[in-house]
């Protein structure tokens, strides 16, 4: 498939899902009316009901050594110029009673995706949205413990963190530059709480804004796929560090920090594929990372990673 079927159904008003790799080089685009068909279910800010099934993962994630050496090159990376904010992830081999369907069903998050004997998403962030002309995107960046004594209050006053934000913000307003005119940002690092399975977790957002030309919905493949990869789980400067990435990570991303929206017949809605299950035969596998500065500790990121392995 191409972008340019994104176009075709919404000029044409058509109601259609539509997901991506994480580097857009593969997208696949459905009506609604044949989810079914295809095994795809979603959901976006639909209320999760109550459960009481064990939503514990039994983690086997990356050795701490294995991830210091990969934290250390994309600290020479940096101190090199050629990057200056990277999304370091790595798969983790879980264990789970549930089923992909089962973890979609019960999972609570504002933004869901299960391709049926392929993978689950669950994620809390979103991507861009669009409705009449306005474009809207939502970085998120900068997660801390909630249980921690005055977690709100430090996370904002944290210099790395705030830096961090700083970078993803101007490469979205930047990004956004590229497809929209008027750019500006509506709201600058606000919190966010969010399930993480046993605990909860603050998130810092911000929320930027521009102005697409009426006739958008003829160019949304268009629009897209010059947005992608997503800076928010990719870095900056993009091209060099989505090198970076491929050489570092040593694993496929695949769908995992791709996108997937929904497109009503009016109005786009789409998220950024973080908090991903993905099954490779009988094994599952759940991609995790976080944003890497030159003031980065590896301790703190490696357990950011290990933290944001789980099921809300």
């Amino acid at each position: 498939m191409t972008f340019d079927r994104l176009s075709y159904f919404a000029s044409r008003n058509i109601p259609f899902l539509f997901y991506t790799d994480f580097k857009g080089e593969k997208i696949h685009v459905y009506p609604l009316s044949d989810l079914e068909e295809q095994g795809i279910e979603y959901a976006i800010h639909q209320p999760c009901a109550p459960t009481v099934r064990n939503k514990k993962l039994r983690k086997q994630p990356i050795s701490f050594s294995s991830y210091k050496e990969k934290f250390n090159r994309i600290i020479a990376n940096i101190k090199s110029g050629n990057t200056y904010l990277l999304n370091l992830t790595q798969p983790t081999a879980i264990t789970t009673d549930l089923t992909l369907q089962e973890i979609f069903t019960t999972a609570n998050a504002p933004f869901k995706l299960h391709v049926k004997n392929h993978f689950v998403c669950f994620s809390p962030e979103p991507f861009i949205d669009i409705q009449n002309n306005t474009i809207s995107t939502y970085p998120m960046k900068g997660t801390i413990d909630a249980s921690i004594p005055h977690a709100a209050q430090h996370i904002l006053a944290n210099e790395k963190e705030m830096a961090e934000h700083i970078m993803v913000v101007d490469l979205l307003r930047n990004d956004l530059g590229m497809v929209a005119k008027k750019i500006r940002v509506k709201k600058f690092r606000y919190i966010q709480k969010i399930s993480a399975g046993a605990k909860e977790l603050l998130h810092v957002s911000s929320i930027i804004q521009g102005e697409l030309e009426e006739n958008w919905k003829e160019k949304l493949g268009e629009i897209i796929k010059r947005l992608l990869p997503a800076g928010s789980i990719s870095g900056a400067p993009k091209k060099s560090t989505t090198q970076i990435i491929e050489a570092v990570e040593q694993y496929k991303r695949e769908y995992y920090s791709g996108i997937f929206g929904v497109f009503d017949g009016n109005i786009l809605k789409s998220s950024v594929m973080i908090r991903f299950i993905e099954k490779q035969g009988d094994q599952l596998i759940y991609k995790s990372g976080g944003g890497i500065t030159l003031e980065s500790d590896v301790k703190e990121e490696y357990q950011e990673l290990l933290d944001k392995v789980y099921i809300p």
